[in-house]
């Protein structure tokens, strides 16, 4: 391969958010261990967003900036390319995270005591943009049938019905149970919201990050009408592993939806990105489309050296197959133990730090998120010392 993705940066005294977590939970963390729980990645960023950057550094401007044609047409060409996704620049606002954008959403399109759909379980931000906006937290709870996750379409309809629920905020690729919704699937929900008046507001946040033999198909490119209900929200912070530099780009062909979006921008007073965030975005989509498709392809590797494990050497654990993201969704109820037992043995024995399932609602129990954006070896080690912390249990 072109890049380095053997090799991982010790990211501890930086900041990094992931890494302070790690040291936060863990004890006596022995050299070499890597942390397997926030979304961002444990991969070299791609060389030419590094150049970039410095070459910006090298220009003596870092005032106020707003972003140029290049900018748009950067989004433009992208989606088009990868997605067949067709989008004007008047579409375009841009807001600095799509946790940021989810809260003005809430607030945009519905009223305190409303309800917001959400198919959990979910990322935690769902609940969060919805409980402490004072709106009210509507589960449409996936099915977990044969180690995969189905939309129960029957309840979800059943909800979209009720005239209190106003919004579903659908995760797409879903986040964190794997899932790249089929077009048929996307078709449904549609039909479904349409019918009754629900604004769709879909995270694509993971839209670039889909395994082989699986295609992510844009919500509101499905068609006119799912255009005209829906926000798109898009971001190269997974694709490209820039988080840190908060660009996220938001899709709203309805020109009343953008407008009320745009306003509720405003009122929090955010009206740009910071200049680093339009130079990486600009750069990710015109010159590193190699680099995200090789880090595609050890993602994909990892996750069948996961399920090679498990089916080895621990046979009671499963893992969901990974369709988008790169993000496993790991069952363990099979080990028959608790919460704080799952904890004490991954933390304490096994040294893996990753995300508790209970974190993404109550139907998550029993399971972890594991990231698996990492080099191969590394993650090698962690499920050799996992075997080895469970050796004396199961």
């Amino acid at each position: 391969m072109k890049y380095d993705f053997k090799n991982y940066i010790d990211k501890t005294n930086t900041g990094s958010f992931k890494w302070n977590l790690m040291r936060l939970k863990g004890k006596n963390i022995e050299k070499g261990i890597i942390p397997f729980s926030v979304a961002d990645m444990e991969f070299k960023i791609a060389p030419q967003i590094i150049k970039s950057l410095k070459d910006t550094l090298d220009k003596p401007h870092l005032g106020y900036t707003k972003p140029d044609e290049k900018y748009f047409k950067s989004i433009i060409k992208w989606f088009k390319k990868r997605h067949e996704f067709q989008i004007k620049k008047e579409w375009i606002l841009i807001s600095p995270g799509i946790v940021i954008a989810l809260f003005s959403a809430v607030r945009a399109y519905t009223k305190k005591g409303d309800g917001v759909i959400i198919m959990t379980p979910v990322y935690p931000p769902f609940y969060n943009s919805i409980s402490m906006n004072e709106r009210k937290i509507i589960e449409n709870k996936l099915i977990f049938k044969n180690n995969r996750y189905e939309i129960d379409f029957k309840d979800l309809e059943e909800k979209a019905k009720d005239k209190n629920n106003k919004m579903l905020i659908l995760c797409s690729p879903h986040n964190p149970v794997g899932r790249v919704w089929s077009k048929e699937e996307l078709i449904k929900i549609g039909k479904i919201c349409l019918q009754n008046g629900i604004v769709v507001v879909s995270d694509e946040i993971h839209c670039d990050l889909i395994m082989k033999d699986y295609k992510h198909t844009v919500f509101s490119s499905i068609s006119k009408e799912f255009a005209d209900i829906s926000v798109t929200c898009t971001a190269p912070s997974k694709s490209f592993n820039i988080a840190g530099l908060q660009a996220s780009n938001l899709i709203i062909k309805n020109k009343k939806l953008r407008e009320k979006f745009s306003n509720e921008l405003k009122k929090q007073g955010l009206t740009g990105l910071n200049s680093f965030a339009y130079i990486a975005t600009k750069t990710a989509y015109n010159k590193c489309e190699d680099w995200l498709n090789d880090a595609i392809e050890i993602i994909g590797k990892n996750e069948k050296k996961v399920h090679r494990f498990f089916k080895k050497y621990i046979p009671q654990i499963s893992a969901c197959k990974l369709e988008g993201t790169y993000l496993m969704w790991i069952n363990l109820r099979n080990l028959n133990l608790s919460e704080e037992e799952i904890e004490n043995i991954l933390i304490n024995k096994a040294q893996i730090f990753a995300n508790k399932g209970l974190m993404f609602g109550k139907n998550g129990e029993g399971f972890i998120r594991l990231n698996i954006a990492c080099p191969t070896r590394d993650l090698k080690k962690a499920l050799r010392r996992l075997k080895t912390a469970l050796e004396n249990i199961i």
